[in-house]
């Protein structure tokens, strides 16, 4: 049987596993600090949010600005559009400033994201293969079919077995 049940292409992540993840992404964005440090974290919201509060956290960063790009409607990607941009006065090219996004997928709304701040470091907790080209950072790769569910769309619910009761 090749059929495949909803959940069994998808990529849980609990609130556990994002923090340990976006951890390891600090660690990792420590490396590669300019030598004055980074200026600010820049979050994509919403899914960067909460990666970037981890990571602004863990570098001790307390400038923090959102982007806001719609390019999902529900589960179906859409053009990406910007809503919202950080205060550019503040963020300027992006020279030292950390874009933190939850996942990159096709890497179509970094790309807008980059052109706003185009020497900025971009880095995702999670990568997908088309996307991961817009990113310098990242800590797990997931293959490109895969649905990854992140806590904030999920609720402890009860689940049939396979077979029988």
């Amino acid at each position: 049987m090749t059929d495949r049940l909803p959940h069994e292409k998808g990529f849980h992540v609990s609130w556990d596993q994002l923090h340990r993840d976006a951890r390891a992404l600090a660690w990792r964005l420590q490396g590669e600090a300019p030598e004055d440090g980074w200026r600010a974290v820049v979050a994509i919201t919403r899914g960067g949010m909460a990666p970037a509060m981890i990571v602004a956290r863990e570098l001790d960063i307390r400038t923090v600005d959102t982007i806001s790009v719609k390019s999902y409607n529900h589960q179906t990607q859409t053009e990406p559009q910007v809503i919202k941009s950080p205060d550019m006065t503040i963020v300027g090219d992006g020279t030292g400033v950390l874009i933190v996004d939850d996942l990159v997928d096709t890497g179509r709304t970094l790309a807008v994201v980059r052109a706003q701040m185009p020497r900025a470091h971009v880095a995702t907790v999670y990568a997908k293969p088309m996307g991961r080209a817009q990113v310098d950072t990242f800590i797990t790769e997931v293959s490109q079919d895969t649905w990854i569910f992140f806590p904030w769309d999920m609720a402890l619910q009860y689940v049939e077995p396979y077979r029988g009761a």
